[in-house]
């Protein structure tokens, strides 16, 4: 359980833990239970509940009747207070979400990939959607706290700077978060896809069980999200998650990089269409051809069900391996291709995953599908904007004093 303080130099985290477990109480707390969570005094509580109503972000809802005494007043947190913009810059087509304080997408568009379009092209097709997306909503500019971007990697975390992203070349050297913030007028945070993905399901973790965790992002590429201790790792450079290059089958299709069966390359949607004897598409969307893919192994089709089962082989070897290095107790499974696969890939990797004789006896590892949807990235990038805002995160306390 997190704790609070009663030093004044650590108000700001008081304020974050206490907004945080009233965010994931839709039911509603009270003072007294708040302060049995938090270890905060009633006069200490009292005045981190005042500053959190006065800035409109939670609301007295009612009382209750507990045991004795007084009924108690229950607080609870006010959706629309504030919001915050997802992006994610895909190969096939951007997704735009806005997100209220509950991280309930209230808003959503999507902008096709303009092949050959200028990065000052790009740029402007993002700002204008985001500025459609608000008006649509109806929602005042002053409550977005601003736009949270998740792209493919590596970037450049400090700078805010898409690097050489392969699948998104039209984006290389691209200065994102300068650009976007200057054409939208908002703050503008750049993360990892994966990272973002892992956020996003963190943020709708009511229980904050959700503390050591691998997520696995299966969308036009593949890569890993972590949390350990109940935040995301990000690596030095910020673009941790690289599993891409993890060998799951020896005799697999040859990767760029030299190997053999590496994941990325033996799950990609082309691959798989390969496999099943598909034509390759002109148009760069695989998704038409995955949809039917599935269609066809649904309806019996032998060559279609054997692909897939051999993908979700594929992950789960992944899975193993990485979890043998990080030893987390949950593994969510999502992105956009996953969620077009997973009726046909789940049941194979959950069952490759329990068979390994050490991720069940030693680890005991959960695999479930994301709570969020295909949209995880779009809707991460956005909650990242609200946990940096206002999660609680023991490491801001340790600044603090």
């Amino acid at each position: 359980m997190r704790t609070g303080s009663n030093l004044p130099a650590v108000g700001e985290y008081n304020q974050t833990l206490v907004l945080d477990l009233i965010r994931r109480a839709p039911e509603g707390l009270s003072r007294v239970e708040l302060s049995a969570r938090t270890g905060l005094s009633a006069q200490t509580l009292s005045n981190v509940t005042r500053r959190l109503a006065d800035e409109g972000l939670i609301v007295e809802a009612g009382k209750v009747i507990s045991g004795p005494g007084k009924p108690r007043t229950l607080l609870k947190l006010e959706p629309r207070s504030r919001f915050a913009v997802g992006v994610h810059l895909d190969p096939v087509v951007d997704t735009i979400v806005v997100v209220d304080m509950a991280g309930d997408v209230v808003a959503h568009d999507e902008i096709p990939r303009r092949h050959g379009a200028a990065p000052d092209q790009l740029v402007d097709d993002v700002r204008a959607a985001v500025d459609r997306i608000l008006a649509d909503a109806d929602i005042p500019r002053p409550l977005v706290l601003g736009v949270g971007v998740a792209a493919p990697g590596p970037f450049d975390a400090r700078g805010g700077r898409l690097l050489d992203p392969p699948l998104l070349p039209a984006w290389h050297n691209v200065h994102v978060r300068e650009d976007l913030g200057a054409a939208t007028g908002l703050p503008v945070i750049v993360e990892k896809d994966v990272t973002a993905a892992m956020v996003g399901e963190m943020w709708f973790d009511r229980s904050d069980a959700l503390t050591d965790a691998m997520f696995l992002y299966y969308g036009a590429g593949v890569g890993l999200g972590v949390a350990i201790s109940g935040s995301p790792v990000r690596g030095r450079t910020g673009n941790a998650g690289g599993i891409a290059h993890v060998v799951v089958d020896p005799d697999g299709p040859a990767c760029e990089c030299g190997s053999r069966g590496c994941l990325g390359v033996s799950i990609e949607p082309r691959t798989l269409l390969a496999e099943a004897g598909y034509a390759p598409t002109d148009t760069g969307d695989s998704r038409p051809d995955l949809d039917r893919l599935v269609r066809d192994a649904a309806g019996g089709g032998v060559r279609a069900r054997a692909v897939l089962h051999r993908a979700g082989e594929r992950i789960a070897r992944a899975l193993v391996v990485t979890n043998n290095l990080l030893d987390v107790d949950e593994v969510v499974l999502g992105g956009p291709v996953w969620e077009r696969l997973a009726a046909v890939l789940v049941d194979t990797v959950i069952a490759r995953v329990a068979a390994d004789p050490v991720s069940t006896a030693t680890r005991g590892i959960t695999v479930r599908l994301s709570r969020v949807g295909a949209d995880v990235a779009a809707v991460g990038a956005a909650c990242l904007m609200l946990d940096g805002a206002f999660a609680a995160r023991p490491a801001r306390m340790m600044i603090a004093i």
